[in-house]
């Protein structure tokens, strides 16, 4: 049985950092391509950060510079250091987990397991 839980969400403010946990069991996050995902009240689910099973990692525009995505495959666990937040980052922010290489990082659909959220919040 696959389980995700993410950590470290929370309040912010704008300009400060923040570091996403999500910690994973029942596989090795190794073998997983992963990525992190987040919706804003309102609004449609996004791809953030993506990362596969050779390391290789992806970013939407928005965050590109910022946030950074990666696997602790000793502590089976992905991150996502988030620096200079902006408001527009606010929102739940979800691990997902594929197993084996998989392209389409930031695509949703393509996921077979997620995590149940972490709430940032970034003020002004």
């Amino acid at each position: 049985q696959v389980q995700l839980v993410e950590s470290g969400g929370g309040s912010v403010q704008a300009g400060g950092s923040l570091r996403l946990s999500c910690a994973a069991s029942g596989h090795t996050v190794s073998g997983y391509s992963m990525g992190w995902f987040r919706q804003a009240r309102g609004k449609e689910r996004e791809g953030v950060a993506g990362i596969d099973t050779a390391g290789r990692t992806i970013y939407r525009d928005s965050v590109k510079g910022r946030f950074t995505i990666s696997k602790d495959n000793a502590k089976n666990t992905l991150y996502l250091q988030m620096n200079s937040p902006n408001p527009e980052d606010t929102g739940m922010y979800y691990c997902a987990a594929k197993e084996g290489f998989w392209t389409l990082l930031l695509e949703g659909w393509g996921y077979n397991y997620w995590g149940q959220g972490t709430h940032v919040t970034v003020s002004a």
